[in-house]
């Protein structure tokens, strides 16, 4: 795994694009700004109405591409592995720098939480709240392993009056957790079959090499989606529905920017790795991250900003990062999660104790994988809180404000989502560190002409 399969080696380009790729998305996000602000100071239900659609549109397009993408790239990842002997090794060590890592995260929360008293200060009252419909259990969790079809897909019917009668609209989710289970299970599989899977690991092999050429595609819309997520997002919300939990809120922003601007960094330092080319190399996926609010939507530019930009091998990145888009999330289930419980607790005066904030830590390292097996961190909440014993209308009181919050938690995610195979292949001395520090540059040999923000 010291080399990237199916890649060249191509000289440093001298000529610097007229118009990079992240300052296309920085201008996005700019005009974003800008043109919310005028929907909301204007009451422009037009304009709110086609940023809303236009970034719908975006998100779905990331979504879209996600299960054949993520299904394929385990499937090839895993059969590559049988070429490395050591990968038992990094798939280890993988996980327990997640757990490292959403440990300290959960502590940063907690510490955060029992200095400020979110939840003390908050001018929110408790007579209306109600439990919410979708909850998290521990079965639940230990369930959403199963796939319970094919493709990990999930049917929902949401029944509407429309004036005398009905209508029944039906929707199809995945569970990407399941998918994560059945891709490896496909490619072990084929591994174990030898060479009669070979027919088998070619035709995934070039299935995902036509998902990719589709994902730059979609890629190359990132500005205009940019511009229509950020600017929803300013039309909607507003300081009038955040002050209530001002304080909650503002507690959120600081754990992210500690963990993303002050752990990672350390780790970073730690193992002798340059913290500006990281950032350099991380930060398209952490910028469409904030804006999409989708770790999944993300992780195709995560995962080609792990390879090309920060010089992860192919075949370990394939693994890592969709393990990571589905199982760390240090925004949604550690710093969110802890100060959230801290909050519910003090807005019905409850009282916590050592063995409490034990639990939370424990909920976070453990069961962080539920965040991607359900519905994101409203069920990661709701499992904290029923660990903990704390009323689950709680969670109802927070949710008004949750679109706002979960900017700065999944970009968190998505950021960690890249440190972790980043360090890990730097410990086992198989990061591409020319790569790494901008000295060389690595393209696909079957993506020639892909956008420039995959070589930059």
């Amino acid at each position: 795994m010291s080399s990237t399969p199916a890649a060249t080696v191509v000289p440093k380009a001298r000529k610097k694009q007229v118009f990079p790729f992240w300052a296309q998305v920085l201008t996005g996000l700019v005009a974003g700004i800008v043109l919310g602000f005028i929907a909301r100071t204007f009451d422009l239900a037009w304009l709110k109405e086609i940023l809303s659609t236009v970034g719908t549109i975006f998100v779905q397009l990331l979504r879209v591409i996600v299960v054949p993408l993520v299904l394929t790239a385990l499937i090839v990842s895993i059969t590559q592995l049988r070429h490395v002997a050591n990968a038992a090794k990094l798939a280890v060590q993988t996980l327990v720098w997640f757990a490292i890592t959403a440990l300290i995260s959960v502590s940063i929360g907690i510490g955060l939480g029992i200095l400020t008293n979110p939840g003390a200060s908050a001018s929110i009252g408790t007579e209306g709240a109600r439990t919410v419909a979708t909850q998290g259990t521990w079965l639940d969790f230990l369930k959403s392993l199963v796939p319970a079809n094919f493709l990990g897909l999930e049917a929902s019917s949401r029944v509407t009056p429309a004036g005398d009668a009905f209508t029944v609209a039906t929707s199809l989710n995945f569970n990407v957790l399941q998918l994560v289970v059945l891709g490896i299970a496909l490619g072990a599989a084929a591994l174990a079959v030898g060479e009669k899977a070979n027919p088998f690991i070619n035709v995934a092999t070039s299935v995902l090499a036509v998902f990719q050429k589709l994902v730059w595609w979609i890629i190359l819309l990132a500005p205009i989606g940019t511009a229509a997520l950020i600017g929803r997002a300013v039309a909607t919300y507003g300081w009038d529905l955040i002050a209530p939990l001002g304080i909650f809120t503002l507690d959120v922003y600081l754990g992210c920017a500690l963990v993303m601007f002050g752990l990672y960094p350390i780790l970073l330092k730690l193992h002798g790795l340059s913290v500006r080319r990281w950032f350099a190399g991380a930060w398209e996926s952490i910028t469409l991250a904030f804006v999409s609010r989708s770790s999944l939507g993300t992780l195709p530019v995560t995962q080609s900003n792990t390879i090309y930009k920060l010089g992860v091998p192919q075949g370990y990145a394939s693994f890592a990062v969709p393990l990571g888009a589905t199982t760390k999330m240090d925004g949604c289930a550690a710093i969110y999660p802890a100060l959230a419980a801290i909050t519910v607790a003090q807005l019905f005066d409850i009282e916590l104790g050592l063995q409490h904030y034990l639990l939370i830590a424990f909920v976070a390292v453990v069961g962080s994988a539920a965040t991607a097996g359900l519905t994101g961190a409203i069920v990661m909440l709701t499992l904290t809180l029923s660990t903990l014993g704390l009323p689950l209308e709680g969670v109802g009181l927070l949710l008004a404000i949750d679109p706002i919050l979960d900017m700065a938690r999944t970009a968190t995610n998505v950021a960690g989502q890249s440190l972790i195979p980043t360090i890990v292949a730097k410990r086992n001395g198989i990061l591409d560190e020319d790569v790494y520090n901008g000295r060389k540059v690595i393209s696909d040999a079957t993506a020639s002409g892909e956008p420039a923000l995959a070589h930059a």
